[in-house]
C-alpha cells in the first residue's frame, strides 16, 4: 500500500488535502501522472496544511456563492440543442461536458463538468440532472434537450 496526499479532489476517494492509502499501482499508474496526488513523504506534512488551510478558505467564501448558483440553476431550463432524427432519436448521447456548456453560453455561470450527474439523454425531451456545486449544496436542474435541425 501506498500513502498519497491528493491535490485535486478524487471522486470516491477524497478532497485535496487529504492522505490516502492505496494501492502501489494505482498510485504508481494513475494517480500521480494525472497530477491527482503526490507521494506522500514526512516534508510533506506541511504541504497537507497549507492545501487544508486553502480549502478551507475556499469553502468559506463558496458556500454563499454555490447557494446562488443553485437558486440560478433551479429556476430556469438548461436548453441543450442537439442533432437528432426524424423521431427525435439523437445522433450520440448528451454528456456532462454539454450541459457544462450549455450551462456558461446561457450566461449562468461556469461548472465542472465532473460535477454533473446526467441520466442516459438518447431522445429530445425534458430530463433532470444533478449538479454538485459544494458539499451539501446539490442543484436539481432541468434539462430541455431540443432537435437541431
Amino acid at each position: 500500500m501506498a500513502k498519497v496526499i491528493l491535490t485535486n479532489e478524487v471522486q470516491g476517494l477524497g478532497s485535496a488535502g487529504d492522505v490516502v492509502e492505496v494501492k502501489n499501482g494505482y498510485a504508481r499508474n494513475y494517480l500521480v501522472p494525472q497530477g491527482y496526488g503526490v507521494h506522500w513523504t514526512r516534508g510533506g506534512e506541511a504541504q497537507v496544511e497549507q492545501l487544508r488551510a486553502a480549502r478551507e478558505a475556499r469553502a468559506l467564501a463558496s458556500v454563499e456563492d454555490a447557494q446562488a448558483l443553485k437558486a440560478k440553476l433551479e429556476a430556469g431550463k438548461i436548453r441543450l440543442f442537439a442533432k437528432s432524427g426524424a423521431e427525435g432519436r439523437l445522433f450520440g448521447a448528451v454528456k456532462p461536458a454539454s450541459v457544462a456548456a450549455a450551462v456558461a453560453d446561457q450566461g449562468l455561470g461556469e461548472i465542472d463538468k465532473r460535477k454533473i450527474t446526467v441520466p442516459a439523454i438518447k431522445t429530445t425531451g425534458e430530463y433532470k440532472a444533478i449538479v454538485h456545486l459544494h458539499e451539501g449544496v446539490d442543484a436539481k436542474v432541468t434539462i430541455q434537450v431540443i432537435a437541431q435541425r
